[in-house]
Order: C-alpha cells, then structure tokens, then sequence
C-alpha cells in the first residue's frame, strides 16, 4: 500500500495548516499545535481553480480603443484579453506617461486590505516598494478602516495603538488574576480567530473558559448575543446601537456620586480632569449624567448601570472595546470614554486591569511578543507627502484640490490621475458603494492586481491576474506568533497567473528602474534575505537557528517569546516620572487642550455623548450592524466552501428579532429586501432573539453584485451592506470610516428572485 503524499507546510490570516493532494483532490490539515482551529480554512480547496479566478490579463475595451480618461461605464464594459509583454508595454507607458506629465503625486497607491500572510509576497508591500522605487513615490492612504478614529485618538490620551492593543494586557494575565471583564462591543471570535502574518495558535476560547471558571465574570455590552462566546458564561446587555458613550458616562457618574471613584490615581497619573468632571456632573451644559440620563438614550434600566459600576468598583476590573465602536459617526468618543473609565477605576498598568484597546479583535493581541524579529519586505522611500485617511478615497477622486481636516491639520486632496491596487477589495471595505462607482469612474487609468473577478477588478482598466498564496513560496511569521512558518507552493499558478513581485520586475526593466527595485534578488533570493535577522538573533540568544535550507525543509521554526511585561502603560504605573506616557503631558489625558484647540464640534476636548445624525427615522426605523463576517476575512474567498456554504439561497444572511419579523410578514428562511435612500440589498431573513430588537445585522463581504450595473443605485442581489451605509468620517479629527451603524427598513422581496452572478467571469 502506497503511503499517503507529504502535506507541505503553509500559512494564511486564519491559521498555520498543512496542504497537499490526495486523489487528485486538495486536503487541508490545520496545525497540530493550534487548540482550535479555524474553519476559514475549508475555504481554500474549492476556491484554488473556481470559476472566479482571472486566467490572463485583460483590459477594459473602453480604455483600449479611447485611452485613458474618465468613464462611467467602468463596471459594466467588455473585457479584452491580452498577452503578457503586450500589456505590461501599455502599462510601462501610462505609467511614465502619468509621472512625466503629472509627476508622482498624480499616483494614488491605494492597495488596502490583508493581501497574503507572507513577509515578501505582501501585495500592499509589492506595489508600495515599486512605486517609491520607480516613479518617485505615491499618495498614500493612514490607518485603516477597521481602526481609523482609534488611531488617531488613543496617542492624544493614553499611547499609540499598537501599545495599548498589542502590548498590554495578556490573556495570561485575563486567566490568572481579571474578576470582571467588560467588553464593549463584545470579543467576538469570528474576529479572534484571523490575524495579519498568520496564527499558529487560537487561545481565546479556552483563555475566557478558564478565566470564567476560575470566578472572572464576563459582560457582554452589545446588540448582538453572540459577541462573547458561550465558553466566557456572560452577561447580555444590549443598550441601543452607537450609544456606548454615554452608557460609560452613566457609569462614571454613579462611580463619582457614590465616591467609588479612584481618586488617588487620578491625581497622581492624570491629567484633565477637572474638565472632564465639569462635564460628567453637568456644570458646563446643565445635564449631569447620571445613570438615568444614560438609561434614556441607550435602553437599558438605570439600575442596571448603576449595579455596573459598583460591580466594577474596587475589583480587577478589565474594560476591553472592540473595533466596532469606533467604525461609527464620533467613534473617537468610546475609545476615550473607555480609558477615562479605566483611570477612574485605577486599574490602568495592572496585570489583568484596566484597558486594553481591540483585545479580541485580532488573534494578536492579548499575546506576548516575540524576542526576535520577523523581517518585512523594504518599501523604499516615498518622494510624495500627500496623503489620505483611509476612508476617504471616494471624497479625494470627486473632490481633487479641496480641503479637508485631520488631526489639528489643513489638508487638501490631490489630483489623482492614475489609482494601482494590488491586494484588498474596495468593494469590501468602503461605504456608500454607489459613490464609489462615481469615485472610480472619476481617474483616467485603474490598474488592479487580483486573483478573482472582484468588484475591484471588474471596475478596472487594466486586470493582472495574480498567483493565490498556495501558489507562490514564502515565510509566515507575527510579530506575537510564536512560529515561522517555511510557506511551501502547493500548486502551479491557475492559467497565467504571476506573482506580484514577478510583475513589478517586468514593469521595472521596461522603466529603467531594475536593480532598485529587485536589488538583484529573484524571489527565494529575498526569502533568504528576509530570515536572516531572524536566525541571526536565533543564534545570538543561544536557540535553535537553523540555516535557510534547513528551515525551509523543516517547515516550523520555533520562536522565543518575551516576558509579560505589560508594555508602556505597565511601565508608567509602576514609575510615572521615569517611564511617562508619550502623550503631550506624559499622563493619561481625561481631557485635551490639545484636541480642544482644533475647535472641532464633532470632537471636542473631553469625551462627550454626541448625537449620532443617522439614528433611527421615518422611512428606515431599524439600526443596521453591517459586522464582520464569520464564515470569510472580509471579502477573501466568498466563492470558497466554507463561505458558501453558510449562505442561505445562495445570499447573504440577515438576522432579525421576531418583534421585528413579525409585522413586517417576514418568516426565517425569506428572502428580504433591505433599503434607505442610499440603495438597497437582498439577503435572507434568520430570525433570531441573538439580536436587540430594533437591530438588524448582516455582515460584510458578500461580492457587490447589482442587478443593473447601469442603475445609478442598483439593487445588490447578493446582500454587501455597503450599499446602504454612509460614506462620511468619524468626525474632522480622524476621518475614520463610518460603516459600522446605518439606519435601514426591511421588507419581503416579492419580485422575480435575481440570480447571483457575483462569481461569474465577465461576459460570463
């Protein structure tokens, strides 16, 4: 009997595993050493060679027969295929036709989204490394969409946030010494099981079971159930969607009336505070916020939240907020909020205290770091200043020389010519997909790199079909993972598939520009490259270091991990005049003269309850949560497996409380119709009491798929919220992405059903 074939080692967002084929079929082993594995995994053997995969380049046949230009029929026009040399010679002279006329600036290099999980096969890396080496630089895009107002409000008050993410409290420290833990926003694990660079082992689950059983209690704020998982045993409260502030804010007032407030910490660590109280108790606007005040607007009884904060008071109290919050119109309001909550508990810096910034929200937080590096592909130096937050790519294509805020700054929006995206999905990430149809139809050249017919790539004029992680080698490493994984191809490229750095080097030769992009590496020359600072501090720690060969046929590296140090918050705690915060006044900041002085009403100098504008109306009674999902990361293979088989009717499902289902004549298993005055979606009805009533959910990532490209606002028959949700910034500080909450109605869909053709080439 023959011995089955060796599964090659390999790495993605959503876990190590182990690949190979059997029978003619590919086989998908997770980890040996991961505690619970995640089953995104499953996606990959139907998505290696789907029908949605791209085969060759194409080029729109507008931007062929008329050259480059604006155009609204991007989205909706012919696709014609092309040779390779032929299309990289039209893509070298746009390129230098772009840069000769317009200089760099006129460049936009947008490339957001998780791409791959090796350190050189990184798509956002790749382009970024080529224009910087080639042309002279890009405008860039800051922060992200999932963490966009944090970003910029947590270094003001507390630190930057990989510090108060990343290193801060453990969940070792969660197991061993946190009585009570109060999740804002829960801690999902569909969001805990994913991590940028790759995990080798999912803790959380069996990290809140033990917590909970050695007597640490769980609270779960959040209009969904399921935001903490059964392991933790928590308790539900569900306060109306976008109201978390002032939730925070009735608390912090019961815990000052009541004197349960820390105020020896406050004045020996803090600083702000007597704005921040003035505030709190109502002198400066004549409504104190009291418990019943914050019952009024969130829903939830004011007894409840006063037995919070005296719950909360004189315990190892740990206040966790995940990413969702602050993806919501004034969403730098919770993050602050939460840290002034913390400094008045006095639990900042303690181990298994305090707040801890997005734990939960990515498989790399609440993890101990590494204690050698992982290295990353160079990007080169960007000759061009300009920039965007994120989230505001539609405002910059429609809106070229005005100005917009950010930070205390006057910025404006360049005048963008030509747009390269390589790696990420716009369709999935952005708002208002409508405006950003308009948006794209606005530059005179799109160039993507994608391995399937996404969205992004069908409004593009030049497609490159780009190889998929299992068909290329690299090397799978975290900065908090404590594993290296040797990233072995497990099949050929589908069609003519290249990779990204094999394309950039032919797009290099013919600009002139080869030995500084390629530094004379070819690909394994750069793997090489990449481990050597890991197996030399390997070596120079006394550890196993083996040489790259070696490490490539073992497959695993083991990698130390530093002590639990609690990072800079710990640091300051323990000696607040030798180890000061890096905020402008070295101590948490409950209040900011700083942000104060930017004179911003939506943002003032003190966390503050700010009516959100989209709330709930005539016409769309129901608050919309447009979530991550849990069967895919993001939009990433929504054609594989896993992902479509979670689906109902082939559609994205929507969930619903019966309260709601019921007057609207919507039955589990419907099909519904989901609309405001931006657009509207189709997705399939579950009806559940996991969700507040007044609260529909459906996650994001389904592939747009309007019914009529040609519609101004055509209805996605395959269910992306993202056609209902606003495209405006979290407020004039940070401009960060706003899609977590919209106001939406529902009803039956009673039409003739649409078929999906989400996955179907074009022409197709």
């Amino acid at each position: 009997m023959n011995a089955p074939p060796r599964l090659a080692p390999h790495s993605s967002h959503w876990g190590v595993f182990s690949a190979g084929w059997r029978d003619g079929t590919l086989v998908v082993e997770p980890y040996a050493g991961d505690p619970d594995p995640n089953p995104l995994l499953q996606n990959f053997p139907e998505a290696l060679h789907h029908r949605a995969r791209i085969a060759q380049p194409m080029v729109r046949r507008g931007w062929l027969e008329r050259g480059p230009g604006k155009d609204d029929r991007r989205g909706r026009d012919e696709f014609i295929p092309m040779e390779w040399d032929k299309v990289l010679d039209l893509l070298a002279a746009e390129l230098a036709r772009v840069r000769d006329a317009h200089g760099p600036g006129a460049i936009f290099g947008g490339s957001y989204g998780w791409s791959s999980a090796g350190r050189f096969h990184h798509a956002q890396s790749q382009v970024h490394r080529f224009l910087n080496t080639t042309l002279g630089g890009y405008v860039k895009s800051v922060n992200s969409y999932s963490a966009g107002a944090s970003a910029v409000i947590l270094p003001h008050f507390l630190g930057p946030m990989d510090s108060v993410a990343r290193r801060n409290v453990t969940w070792e420290a969660i197991v061993e010494h946190t009585e009570i833990c109060v999740a804002f926003g829960g801690m999902a694990l569909k969001n805990s099981m994913v991590a940028s660079g790759g995990v080798s082992q999912h803790i959380e689950r069996r990290s809140m079971k033990a917590a909970r059983e050695r007597g640490c209690d769980f609270i779960n704020i959040s209009p969904l159930r399921d935001d903490l998982p059964e392991e933790a045993g928590a308790e539900w409260l569900a306060p109306v969607p976008g109201t978390d502030t002032a939730l925070m804010l009735g608390i912090a007032h019961t815990l000052l009336a009541e004197g349960l407030h820390d105020a020896e910490f406050i004045a020996r660590y803090c600083t702000g505070w007597e704005a921040f109280e003035t505030y709190l108790t109502g002198r400066s606007d004549g409504v104190p916020k009291t418990a019943e005040w914050a019952a009024a607007i969130c829903g939830l009884p004011a007894d409840t939240i006063a037995g919070l904060a005296r719950r909360m008071a004189g315990k190892r109290c740990l206040i966790a907020m995940a990413h969702s919050l602050q993806r919501a119109e004034h969403g730098e309001q919770p993050v602050w909020m939460a840290g002034v909550l913390a400094a008045m508990l006095g639990q900042h810096g303690l181990p298994g205290g305090g707040y801890n910034y997005a734990l939960g929200s990515i498989a790399h937080y609440g993890k101990r770091h590494n204690a050698v590096p992982a290295a990353a592909l160079p990007q080169g130096k960007n000759g061009v200043g300009a920039f965007i937050p994120v989230a505001r790519i539609s405002d910059m294509l429609l809106n070229p020389g005005k100005p917009f805020d950010y930070d205390g700054q006057k910025l404006t929006y360049a005048d963008i010519r030509l747009v390269y995206w390589a790696g990420g999905n716009p369709f999935h990430h952005h708002q208002d997909l409508n405006r950003l149809r308009q948006a794209f139809a606005a530059v005179e050249t799109l160039v993507v790199h994608e391995i399937a017919w996404t969205a992004t790539a069908r409004h593009a004029d030049i497609v490159l079909p780009t190889t998929m992680t299992l068909e290329r080698e690299d090397i799978g490493a975290a900065p908090t993972d404590p594993l290296m994984v040797a990233m072995h191809r497990i099949a050929e490229p589908f069609g003519q598939a290249r990779d990204d750095y094999a394309i950039f080097t032919d797009l290099a030769t013919r600009l002139g520009r080869a030995q500084e992009f390629t530094e004379g590496r070819d690909a394994r020359g750069w793997l090489r490259h990449l481990y050597e600072p890991t197996r030399k501090a390997l070596a120079e720690q006394g550890h196993h270091a083996p040489d790259f060969e070696q490490f490539w046929e073992e497959g695993f590296l083991p990698l130390p991990q530093s002590e639990d140090d609690g990072g800079i918050i710990r640091a300051f705690r323990d000696d607040p005049e030798g180890a000061p915060l890096p905020t402008r006044t070295g101590k948490i900041q409950l209040s900011s003269e700083t942000i104060a002085g930017f004179g911003y009403d939506d943002c003032p100098g003190h966390p503050a309850w700010l009516e959100p504008s989209d709330a709930p109306a005539a016409g769309r009674p129901l608050w919309l949560v447009a979530n991550q999902p849990a069967t895919r990361l993001h939009s990433q293979f929504d054609f594989g497996g896993h992902s479509s088989a979670k689906k109902r009717r082939g559609r994205e499902v929507m969930r619903i409380h019966p309260e709601d289902a019921a007057p609207r004549g919507i039955a589990d298993g419907d099909i519904v119709r989901l609309f405001n005055d931006r657009g509207a979606c189709l997705a399939t009805a579950s009806v559940s009491a996991d969700v507040r009533p007044g609260v529909v959910q459906l996650p994001t990532g389904a592939w747009y798929d309007p019914e009529d490209p040609q519609e101004a606002k055509a209805l996605c028959v395959h269910g992306n919220p993202n056609v209902l949700t606003r495209d405006v910034g979290t407020s004039r500080l940070a401009q960060g992405c706003t899609g977590q909450l919209t106001s939406v109605e529902v009803e039956p869909f009673t039409g003739n059903l649409p078929p999906i053709r989400a996955f179907d080439p074009p022409g197709g």
